[in-house]
């Protein structure tokens, strides 16, 4: 009689399995309860402005190459600034909190130069729908819906929680900076909602002071009330920028308030602003522009941000990406709006790397030689970070793991399942990542995130609040909650 072949384990593997298990749970509950006694300390050091932080072991990916990149290596936090990125620190900073950075790339924060925050409870609203500036473009648009109809029925209420929640949310997907364009200042209570909102978050952004409509609102003009009163210093978490288009008057007032400009800009050329665009100036999107308008634009040190999943989704035209580049123009990144996508990095990083290499890869399988560099996934970062501070203004302050510049920083897991084994870092953040394996994130030396969740977020609470700005803002409009259908079928 033939024996058959055994597929189970034995008693004996069976209770080493089991006794490995139980070792592993335990181990795992004591590594719980030491991080949870490191966060205690860690916020409970948040007033003291001489703190020292050391995140230990990490891979840390600095971006700058005067410090390098370490498969092995601290970072010395200080206050709120780095002081330090190398091997062993441990030496030099002995009264430091620790922090464990093992199987974690360290990183600086994402950076996000164009969102319109107070968007964020219409969220999906208009998943299917296109811009509105082409006749095509149907009844139900981003300009006919969102601008005409939800907008000019906001309160200030609803501008805080959008901002609150928004912040918190990239905050949550390592994006430590934005640039704020939202487009609700209806009256000087809805301009100091949102500033009230991005500060209760605790995140560092760019408040680009927007028109709204009505007759309530005080656009451009209330800048200077702006500066005043919560813009004094630079030396902050949020900054003041204005929010305008191709406007003379509007980019002199910018000037005299030492505000940066910041434009949406669509076709055409810069003919209504000749002469005057400078290094302040940040123009998103470049879509369908004149050559004239590039050379200008490279010419003077301006910046440029594009939104490639949503120029790609909403009609905007071809992402210019190599436009920008040919032109000697590293663009920085954003988002855009969330009534239409998603507000995270990874998924910009990913579209932008994959659509700038499908372009050149389909000229190449045409034949056409002497082809444009394809982006690297390094190359992609820098444009998530180190070009996001640069067309923020915030350089000096953020981008890259520079001693002295302040400490945004991000702790990417490399021990999840959805990225190891580990083989090449810039590779992993781009092409792999997502917002699951953000696991601790640092703005200005102050933890935020810790082992996967918000720090002192009440997640319940801001539900609450976002679900009954967005009911009120539906009945005001009187316009229908849609589950289930596409909110924008053809005619």
């Amino acid at each position: 009689m033939q024996r058959k072949e055994s597929t189970g384990i034995s008693r004996r593997n069976f209770f080493e399995a089991a006794a490995g298990l139980i070792a592993g749970t335990a181990s795992a509950s004591a590594q719980n309860a030491g991080s949870a006694a490191t966060l205690d300390r860690l916020l409970r050091s948040q007033s003291d402005a001489n703190r020292r932080i050391l995140l230990q072991g990490g891979i840390v990916l600095s971006l700058d190459p005067k410090v390098g990149d370490f498969e092995k290596a601290d970072v010395l936090i200080e206050g709120k600034r780095i002081a330090a990125v190398g091997p062993n620190l441990a030496a030099s900073a002995r009264s430091a909190l620790v922090v464990n950075a093992t199987d974690r790339i360290v990183m600086p924060g994402f950076i996000d130069t164009h969102h319109h925050q107070y968007e964020t409870l219409l969220r999906s609203i208009l998943a299917d729908g296109l811009l509105g500036f082409a006749p095509g473009d149907g009844a139900k648009t981003y300009v006919s819906v969102i601008q005409g109809i939800f907008t000019p029925v906001y309160l200030p209420d609803d501008a805080y929680i959008s901002e609150l929640v928004a912040s918190l949310n990239q905050v949550s997907a390592g994006v430590t900076t934005t640039v704020d364009t939202s487009q609700v200042s209806l009256s000087p209570a809805h301009t100091d909602a949102c500033i009230a909102g991005l500060k209760e978050s605790g995140r560092r952004a760019v408040f680009a002071y927007s028109a709204g409509v009505g007759p309530a609102s005080q656009f451009p003009q209330d800048l200077t009330r702006l500066r005043k009163q919560y813009f004094s210093s630079d030396d902050q978490l949020l900054t003041l920028a204005l929010h305008t288009g191709l406007n003379a008057d509007h980019w002199r007032l910018a000037r005299s308030a030492g505000a940066p400009i910041v434009s949406h800009y669509i076709s055409g050329g810069l003919e209504p602003v000749a002469g005057m665009v400078g290094p302040d100036n940040e123009f998103i999107h470049c879509t369908q522009i004149k050559e004239a308008a590039w050379k200008t634009i490279a010419d003077a040190g301006a910046k440029v941000s594009i939104a490639p999943a949503i120029e790609m989704q909403m009609r905007h035209g071809m992402p210019p990406f190599q436009a920008a580049l040919n032109h000697g123009i590293r663009p920085s990144l954003s988002v855009d709006v969330e009534c239409n996508m998603t507000a995270d990095m990874f998924s910009i990083m990913r579209a932008t790397y994959t659509l700038q290499r499908a372009l050149v890869n389909d000229r190449a399988i045409a034949g056409e030689k002497d082809l444009p560099h394809l982006l690297t996934a390094r190359d992609t970062i820098e444009l998530a970070t180190i070009e996001g501070a640069r067309s923020a203004h915030l350089e000096s302050k953020a981008g890259t793991l520079t001693p002295g510049k302040e400490a945004d920083i991000i702790m990417l897991a490399t021990d999840r399942i959805n990225v190891f084994p580990m083989n090449n870092v810039p590779g992993t953040v781009v092409t792999l990542m997502d917002t699951s394996n953000v696991d601790a994130v640092f703005i200005a030396g102050k933890v935020m995130k810790w082992q996967g969740r918000l720090v002192n977020v009440d997640l319940e609470r801001l539900r609450r609040l976002i679900d009954k700005a967005r009911d009120g803002v539906l009945t005001r409009a009187k316009y229908p909650r849609n589950l289930f259908d596409t909110c924008c079928a053809p005619a």
